[in-house]
């Protein structure tokens, strides 16, 4: 079984984790198709899984957020080279690596006719700020979409889900589409309250840096336990602060930072689909700060916000002591339950394994 996600932050990469556990406990052998960070991510979960090198999309952000569809526009030729150079590089693999089935995290170019293949994606509706615009794109992801055997949507159905119209529009792809429910790494836990806050710094560059820039300088002289995680597993120098009431990590691996989240009284992130999973899962408080001009991010935020599953922050707005204040007296409307939706994965496992 080959399992591949996309390289647009490490999102993508975190919640193929679930995926995988659940794949080794129905006996099922995985291959991992990614490169970088991806790479480490996977490797790092899964010790000796073997990891095919795959290059990734590469996509780079703008620093303006009035700029970023533009930005992402002007790489579209490079982001269908990469769809195209994918896809011959699937057909060149089945055969040599007897893989039996696919699993694409927003990998477009990951179908074959000779194989069953299938996409993950929360985004069946994406969101691009114009209604014309958005019923566009649509027909662009659904014409990629129709091409897999299947779509499994990581979020639950009905009203009480957590992307909205993002994974419940009106129209669905003509594939099957399946809810795989909580899709999180996480397990909740019992901890014990050791730091005002948890921040996770991530996605790609160049607002990473920016949104780390901001978070050190309203740190300076911070008189509460605060910890920082910069994610940037490939950086092996620390870095150092005379703040001793701050802790900054490069990186964690997933037992570590599920630790740290839930011994913290809230967790300041961004709103990236895979952190809001993973806050569900473990019913943690937060106060999100999209990406400026991402607008899946900033209508996640808006939306989980009024559901009071999250306090929702721009990054322009965003001043640190004021966010903790008002978290602590935030009315947090968590699920009872949130959980992973396995049945999906074990029926489709038992019907591959039904045709060999």
């Amino acid at each position: 079984m080959l399992i591949a996600p996309l390289d647009w932050g490490l999102g993508h990469a975190t919640r193929c984790i679930p995926v995988i556990r659940h794949l080794q406990q129905q006996q099922v052998d995985v291959i991992v198709a990614a490169e970088g960070k991806i790479a480490l991510i996977l490797s790092e979960a899964f010790p000796g899984i073997t990891i095919l090198p795959l290059k990734g999309y590469r996509i780079q952000y703008s620093r303006n957020k009035r700029f970023f569809s533009f930005k992402i526009l002007l790489q579209l030729p490079k982001i269908l080279y990469s769809i195209r150079r994918e896809r011959k590089w699937l057909e060149s693999v089945i055969e040599q690596y007897q893989i039996s089935g696919v699993i694409s995290d927003n990998r477009f170019g990951l179908y074959s006719n000779k194989i069953p293949c299938i996409f993950i994606t929360h985004q069946l509706q994406i969101q691009s700020g114009s209604g014309f615009l958005d019923s566009v794109i649509q027909k662009l992801n659904y014409g990629f979409i129709n091409r897999f055997t299947e779509c499994w949507v990581p979020d639950v159905e009905g009203n009480n889900n957590f992307a909205g119209d993002l994974s419940h529009p009106g129209l669905l792809p003509s594939v099957p589409v399946k809810y795989l429910g909580i899709l999180s790494r996480f397990k909740k836990l019992n901890q014990p309250v050791k730091y005002a806050a948890a921040i996770i710094i991530s996605g790609p560059e160049p607002q990473r840096s920016i949104f780390e820039k901001i978070i050190l300088e309203q740190l300076n002289g911070f008189e509460k336990q605060v910890v920082v995680v910069r994610g940037l597993p490939d950086e092996k120098n620390p870095m150092k602060t005379e703040n001793s009431n701050l802790t900054i990590f490069n990186h964690l691996n997933a037992d570590e930072l599920s630790q740290i989240m839930q011994q913290s009284q809230v967790v300041i992130a961004r709103s990236g689909y895979s952190t809001v999973m993973d806050l569900m899962a473990t019913g943690t408080k937060s106060i999100l700060i999209p990406t400026p001009g991402q607008t899946e991010q900033e209508y996640l935020a808006q939306y989980l916000s009024k559901k009071q599953l999250c306090i929702h922050v721009s990054q322009d707005a965003f001043l640190l002591s004021e966010a903790l204040s008002l978290a602590l007296s935030f009315e947090y409307n968590f699920p009872e339950k949130a959980s992973t939706n396995e049945s999906v994965i074990r029926e489709w496992i038992a019907g591959l394994k039904k045709d060999e």
